[in-house]
């Protein structure tokens, strides 16, 4: 490298892929739980109306919901799958996950609001609820929250699998708590305790949104999921490397992690500049980074400081 201060600039990718075979299997897994969410949300509908459960009733939105997310979910990872990035999309539509896993957590938020007003009233005016077709219907919806917890599991989750995944913890809880309930409400007979169940199913979705909501939130506001000081560290111990000026992370989606840093070198050449460009990038890919553009300066610390300019 000349002592002018010339910059040796590297945006390739490093071989990564986008997580494309990913992306694939997520986009399976969340078009095969959102068609068993539908056929667990008719089913617990149909017996919240005829049995009389509002606890059910609640349980049965919150599938209904929650198979929407899914839908959204698959949607939005099948069109991402489909448009690579190029000139005019640079990261692909990869931005459409999180986008899509705000959506869901703040679709929740209605139908907490549905749920309480549903339960208080039925905590005025109590009804009669019919034991065992509720517990046959909401033992089955247990069953689907089950089994698609076991067709989401295994591997690093998406996002969007993140997000259905609480979402069927929490249905799965509610299915719970209906079971629960009915069998507390034959024994003692005390029926306010359908409602209470509803709403302590409503908090539990509550929990739900805002995890979903925060996760969307740290990547659409660029939150670093990486830990600086770390980087920092291995970055500035590569061989080549003198001193990290400037380093920056953040997410286009959850299986996308972009990073920039500028870096001061006392290579000499350009094949030493591009070996450390290497190095850096390696090590940046221990971290998770799939895309890095690594930029080189000579370290002037021995030498006149006003040529420091040409590096930035």
């Amino acid at each position: 490298m000349s002592d002018h201060g010339s910059a040796a600039h590297d945006g390739s990718h490093g071989g990564h892929s986008h997580g494309n075979g990913t992306s694939s299997t997520s986009s399976r897994k969340l078009a095969a739980v959102s068609i068993i969410n539908l056929v667990g949300f008719v089913a617990e509908l149909a017996g919240g109306l005829l049995f009389g459960s509002v606890a059910l009733l609640s349980d049965a939105f919150h599938m209904l919901f929650d198979a929407l997310a899914y839908v959204m979910a698959f949607a939005a990872s099948y069109v991402a799958e489909r448009y690579s990035e190029g000139d005019r999309w640079s990261y692909g539509l990869h931005r459409l996950e999180p986008f899509a896993a705000f959506l869901n957590g703040v679709l929740l938020l209605p139908m907490v609001a549905f749920i309480l007003w549903e339960s208080y009233q039925r905590f005025l005016d109590p009804v009669t609820i019919g034991t065992v077709p509720t517990l046959v219907i909401a033992t089955g919806g247990l069953l689907v929250n089950v089994g698609s917890v076991y067709v989401l599991q295994g591997g690093e989750m998406s996002l969007n699998e993140k997000g259905a995944f609480y979402h069927l913890l929490g249905d799965a809880g509610g299915s719970v708590a209906v079971i629960v309930s009915v069998i507390a409400i034959e024994v003692t007979g005390i029926r306010v305790i359908d409602p209470v169940a509803a709403g302590l199913i409503a908090v539990v979705i509550t929990w739900s949104a805002l995890k979903v909501l925060r996760g969307s939130g740290e990547i659409f506001f660029q939150q670093s999921p990486l830990d600086h000081d770390e980087v920092r560290s291995a970055i500035g111990g590569v061989d080549g490397v003198t001193a990290v000026d400037d380093l920056h992370a953040w997410q286009i989606c959850s299986q996308i992690t972009v990073a920039t840093a500028h870096l001061e070198t006392d290579a000499e050449t350009l094949e030493e500049a591009e070996a450390v460009t290497r190095r850096v990038h390696d090590e940046l890919g221990h971290f998770g980074v799939d895309h890095a553009t690594v930029e080189l300066c000579p370290d002037y610390a021995d030498r006149d400081t006003h040529l420091n300019t040409h590096c930035h």
